[in-house]
């Protein structure tokens, strides 16, 4: 059997992560508690200190010290209960957990006793317990988190990183709760104070600003047992959408594999990674729900995931599309295009050729194009000339060169363009606004923005803190000039968001953000012609990686004459 101090920090390492992890949980603890106002603090990202206050029910010295022994919960009281679960924390782990790696300390009184108890907690063991004049409701500080685990604080990230992550957190409870009343403060600075309020659209306004709110659709339905509402992102056509997604399942916060697909099938499909800003509660009967599959509770499974999926689909369709579009047809609609024979069909004869019939002109003369090379300069084009062919309907780039057919995907190509641009501080151009933009930010994406400034302006970004979770922008990358700066700043901080967990330092900050610049411009709209097209194949020839793209799909595929002459059995 296990000692107990290393059963404990076992269990921490599934509950305890980072900073942010202590902060969910003892914010989720809280709003159990019935509070009405909550005020979370943290220094040095949450590295130094996480305290979480509230004005909730509060403890009795009893309940104060069951609190910190494992499986010691006052929300499950038979096996029943697991099946009908209605409240955040319901496992008893995370007060122990968290004080088995950390200087922890309990201060709580409740509202019909005239004196608290305090508590102080160090790696595990109680130093003190007392007597202790407190208001109404708990207060739970968490120093030096990960003190006796030093491998644990390795895997910890820059401050700005982990207070992002913590922001995070707050932004996600902050929304599920608009009742209740939210307090943000980073190392001794209040950053964000938000008030109780009576709608969801009014703790949005709070926390984001009215140009998002305006950029969001509501949605309400109520299907089978399934209730949803809340907001989703307007279809927006000038750049790819990467902003977060707020999912609540019964006022948890928490995602499925359902709902995933469900958002992905629901939203008009478009090119790229499209990941459309989303507020969304889903409200189903306790006992349909799993909330005991993940851990951390980040995930959870439906009884019935099929119905809540369909009701999903629906939701977001009544929101974005008009009525006739909705409307589901009684019969099977045929795909487009010829259906498949079944197995013992007759193979089909070729067509006469006087049957193939060209509803499209003839192209004109194809433009043959040499690329220049300084004398004793080693050819690293992927070819030496080419002659461009067409433009298909689908979007794609034909070139001939000596060896063969190129098939170019403009996207894919204006992106390795832009990133290399980007990447090299001879080519960074910035273009001053000639009226500033002042662009406000959810808490977390200021965060994240807040901290990689400098590498912002190696980019050419000029940004300058302008209040509240607010920029102001005097001058951006000439690339993105014809493109709404806020969005793209969103996207990067979006990308950050994504990725920080994964490393960090200034070198890596530059290579996402030059990606992130470079596929909001490659999926921006934009209409090629011939000249145009010309332009963007000698531009990718100069790259120094033309074949593939940042993230590392291809940019052509090359069709040799060789292949071609096997393919027409003319060899």
């Amino acid at each position: 059997m296990l000692p107990v101090h290393v059963a404990n920090k076992i269990a921490a390492g599934e509950v305890v992560e980072r900073p942010s992890s202590v902060a969910k949980e003892l914010i989720e603890n809280a709003i159990d508690a019935g509070a009405r106002h909550i005020r979370l603090s943290v220094m040095q990202g949450g590295r130094k200190l996480i305290s979480v206050q509230d004005d909730g029910c509060g403890m009795n010295r009893d309940d104060a010290l069951l609190c910190l022994e494992r499986q010691a919960t006052s929300k499950i009281l038979d096996v029943e209960d697991i099946e009908n679960i209605d409240t955040l924390g319901f496992r008893g782990e995370a007060i122990p957990s968290i004080a088995s790696v950390s200087r922890f300390s309990l201060t709580t009184r409740p509202h019909d006793e005239d004196e608290g108890t305090f508590i102080q907690v160090n790696a595990g063991a109680i130093a003190e317990i007392r007597s202790a004049g407190a208001p109404p409701g708990t207060l739970i500080e968490v120093r030096d988190l990960f003190c006796n685990v030093p491998a644990r604080q390795k895997f910890l990230r820059a401050y700005a990183t982990e207070e992002s992550h913590v922001r995070q957190v707050f932004t996600t409870h902050a929304l599920a709760h608009p009742q209740i009343g939210f307090t943000l403060v980073a190392d001794g600075r209040e950053v964000c104070r938000l008030p109780p309020c009576d709608e969801l659209k009014d703790r949005v306004l709070e926390i984001f600003s009215a140009d998002f709110l305006e950029s969001l659709r509501p949605l309400s339905l109520e299907q089978d047992g399934v209730k949803i509402n809340g907001f989703i992102e307007k279809p927006n056509l000038n750049l790819p959408t990467r902003r977060d997604q707020y999912i609540f399942v019964n006022n948890r916060p928490a995602t499925s594999p359902s709902i995933a697909y469900a958002l992905r099938e629901a939203y008009p499909h478009r090119q790229g990674d499209a990941k459309p800003a989303a507020i969304i509660f889903i409200d189903v009967s306790p006992k349909d729900v799993d909330v005991n599959v993940h851990p951390a509770k980040r995930e959870v499974r439906f009884r019935k995931s099929a119905v809540v999926k369909h009701a999903l689909i629906d939701a977001v369709a009544g929101a974005l599309l008009p009525p006739k579009a909705i409307a589901r047809p009684t019969t099977e609609t045929p795909a487009a295009g010829p259906s498949p024979a079944p197995d013992n069909a007759p193979a089909p004869t070729a067509p006469e050729q006087d049957n193939f019939e060209f509803s499209a002109p003839p192209p004109a003369a194809p433009v043959q194009i040499e690329l220049p090379l300084e004398p004793d300069t080693p050819n690293t084009a992927p070819w030496r000339r080419f002659r461009f062919l067409a433009l298909t309907e689908s979007g794609f780039l034909l070139i001939e060169t000596d060896s063969g057919i190129v098939t170019v995907n403009p996207k894919a190509a204006r992106e390795r363009i832009i990133f290399e641009r980007m990447t090299d501080t001879e080519q960074r151009v910035s273009q001053p606004l000639l009226i500033p933009e002042t662009v406000r930010f959810s808490p977390p994406e200021f965060a994240r923005i807040s901290a990689s400034l400098k590498e912002l302006s190696d980019m050419g970004w000029s940004l300058e803190e302008f209040g509240r979770d607010t920029f102001k922008i005097e001058a951006v990358p000439a690339s993105v000039g014809q493109l709404p700066s806020a969005a793209v700043l969103a996207t990067i901080a979006q990308d950050l968001g994504n990725s920080s967990a994964k490393r960090d330092g200034e070198k890596w900050r530059l290579g996402l953000i030059a990606k992130s610049i470079a596929r909001s411009c490659a999926m921006a709209p934009s209409k090629l012609d011939e000249k145009l097209a010309v332009k963007l194949v000698e531009e990718l020839a100069a790259c120094r990686m033309p074949y593939v793209s940042p993230a590392g799909k291809p940019i052509m595929v090359f069709t040799s004459n060789r292949e071609l002459n096997r393919k027409f059995s003319l060899e």
